[in-house]
């Protein structure tokens, strides 16, 4: 074949790959989203799973300590989030512990049933399913709404919880803020539907505009059509723990917490009030307390070193005391 003929035809194949990207990326704007997490989890070297564990499928990523014997630390991540939002701290903490983050039953890539119950209650006995699956006692990190399930893993499955830190966690009434009031007035805060609300809500939920991860084009048309196709379920999740009768369900059980404990805010959080920690520690009066300074609710991506600092502190203080 002549060369130009063989231009031509190597264009019209690059233009047919683009042209089936782009309709695949219109249909699901999420395979964009998949790719980047895909990067990310091969450069931070960790391992994909997936396990059907009590009727429900689960996905998670693992990565080994570098000495058999570690601890295991297993991060629950929070309202809208996933298993992804954990690997800036993952990254401090190093190889020093087995690392295990899932995305919880109807998020990310685990199961979700139609109008199935995603409430605090509901999570915290997928989640003690999970940790039998997984294997002895574990180190327990959550943020946010997954702060308030990691709280009611612990007090009501201590065998399978040996310590347990609370990362800004959901599910206690705190000093009245616009972000609370909102929900109470049956609102969503966290949805994202068009450019102008995924500013805002990135506004809300990082103090430091830094730290907020890249969405370049199309990244962020990506994002955006995504969380509008996830908006009624996220409303419903809304719903069990922000209006219904449960959703101060992990602080009224905090007090049954016996384990080592952290509780760490983020200073200047606009979704949960700092003043939150002070009434999770007089439920939980033996925790350790971090406030930092710099964050606001998204620690773990904030300040990540600090709070790699405070759950090493956490799982190492018997060895220094």
């Amino acid at each position: 074949m002549p060369a130009p003929q063989l231009l031509l035809l190597c264009a019209a194949l690059v233009a047919l790959v683009v042209v089936l990207l782009v309709v695949a990326i219109l249909h699901d704007p999420h395979r964009l989203i998949r790719a980047e997490y895909l990067r990310e989890r091969i450069a931070a070297g960790f391992a994909l799973r997936h396990a059907v564990i009590d009727g429900c499928r689960w996905t998670w990523v693992e990565r080994d300590a570098q000495s058999p014997g570690a601890p295991t630390l297993v991060m629950i991540h929070g309202y809208t989030g996933s298993k992804e939002n954990w690997y800036r701290l993952c990254a401090k903490l190093g190889r020093r512990y087995r690392l295990v983050a899932p995305d919880l039953p109807g998020w990310g890539d685990s199961q979700r049933e139609a109008g199935g119950d995603y409430g605090f209650a509901a999570q915290a006995d997928r989640v003690a399913a999970f940790l039998r699956h997984l294997g002895g006692p574990v180190v327990l990190v959550g943020h946010s709404m997954g702060g308030g399930i990691a709280a009611l893993v612990a007090a009501r499955h201590p065998q399978l919880v040996e310590r347990v830190a609370l990362l800004d966690a959901a599910g206690v009434e705190f000093a009245e803020n616009d972000f609370g009031l909102d929900v109470l007035a049956g609102g969503n805060p966290f949805g994202v539907g068009d450019a102008a609300s995924l500013q805002r809500y990135l506004g809300v939920i990082f103090h430091d505009a830094s730290a907020r991860p890249p969405l370049p084009w199309p990244g962020a048309w990506a994002y955006v059509a995504w969380r509008r196709r996830e908006g009624t379920f996220e409303q419903s999740v809304l719903d069990r723990i922000g209006r219904s009768d449960e959703r101060f369900l992990p602080w009224q059980e905090a007090e049954r917490i016996r384990q080592p404990a952290l509780l760490v805010w983020g200073a200047h959080d606009r979704v949960i009030d700092p003043s939150a920690l002070d009434l999770y520690a007089q439920r939980i009066p033996h925790a350790r307390r971090r406030l930092l300074d710099r964050s606001g609710h998204m620690t773990l991506m904030e300040q990540p070193a600090e709070v790699a600092e405070a759950i090493v502190g956490l799982i190492e203080a018997d060895a220094r005391d």
